[in-house]
């Protein structure tokens, strides 16, 4: 098949670009930058919030299958807020172009990713697919980005395409922030993540590879509709963050009050750490025939 992939330069569309390749997939990379761009079959450019310079890129590819894989994270380090609200834009705006584009050069596929921590925090310590998100967050930075989600996920849904939403859990591996030289490691190892007293927070990881892997079956599949992809172990914060210190050799986590965590950690980690839920995958395997090749974040957390 002809399958576009936008996104092409990040933590998950570089590496997907060679694996769908590998698969004997004919790929074009969708960049903003061309000098960035991954080895593929064709190169096309255009800046996602530009509606025709997205529309003739995607034209000029021809595809079969649109992949989404668009976001402004690598700005997370040097400009949080800008990494945010960018990325908000590029699940708006980006990807009703992409949709618009998709349906207009005739592709019959649209594979997007999302994220699968933006549940709201009430139920089980993993919540399915059915869970509602978290649009009404007290913290206007968490609801903005959770509303964005919502919209990305409605359009890919709505836009007259077979669309499959991924949500991802929470990344590891390299070129993440979690990796030994990312933002979260190297907090770590500066001692600069304390734990909340409690440390209830689930978090469900995912593993890039499997990431990679899951848009790879996605592409390849029939299937429709929104799926968790997430590894096999939804832990707590208070079992993860001291197995990720020891995997990197720093020391453990210090406890700090629950009730200073907001001031110390802003809202989002402290929700992280103290209140949010996991996700299950069981959709995923059943409806996509994937799953992780990594089952538990035991496997490589901290190590790569």
């Amino acid at each position: 098949m002809r399958v576009l992939v936008a996104g092409a330069t990040g933590v998950v569309g570089r590496p997907l670009v060679g694996a769908l390749r590998a698969r004997g997939h004919e790929v074009s990379a969708l960049v903003r930058e061309e000098s960035r761009a991954p080895d593929a079959d064709q190169v096309v450019v255009a800046d996602a919030l530009d509606r025709e310079a997205v529309r003739s890129a995607v034209s000029a590819a021809r595809p079969d299958v649109v992949v989404h894989q668009m976001s402004a994270l690598r700005l997370l380090r040097d400009d949080p807020p800008a990494a945010f609200a960018q990325t908000a834009r590029l699940r708006t705006e980006g990807t009703a172009h992409l949709v618009e584009a998709a349906r207009a050069a005739g592709a019959r596929r649209l594979v997007a990713q999302s994220i699968a921590f933006a549940a709201l925090p009430e139920g089980p310590p993993a919540l399915d697919e059915d869970a509602p998100l978290y649009v009404d967050a007290p913290d206007p930075g968490w609801a903005a980005t959770v509303r964005a989600v919502a919209e990305l996920e409605r359009l890919v849904s709505a836009g007259g395409l077979a669309g499959v939403v991924l949500r991802y859990g929470t990344l590891y591996g390299p070129g993440t922030a979690y990796a030994r030289d990312g933002g979260t490691g190297q907090r770590v190892l500066a001692g600069k993540l304390p734990l909340p007293e409690g440390g209830a927070g689930i978090t469900s990881f995912l593993h890039v590879d499997d990431a990679v892997e899951a848009a790879v079956a996605a592409v390849e599949s029939t299937a429709t509709g929104v799926f968790h992809i997430t590894d096999d172990d939804p832990a707590p914060a208070a079992r993860w963050m001291s197995h990720y210190a020891d995997a990197l050799g720093a020391r453990p986590p210090r406890t700090i009050p629950a009730t200073l965590a907001p001031r110390l950690l802003g809202w989002f980690m402290t929700h992280q750490l103290t209140t949010a839920r996991g996700a299950a995958n069981d959709r995923a395997r059943t409806a996509l025939g994937w799953k992780p090749t990594r089952p538990s974040w035991r496997d490589g957390l901290g190590r790569e």
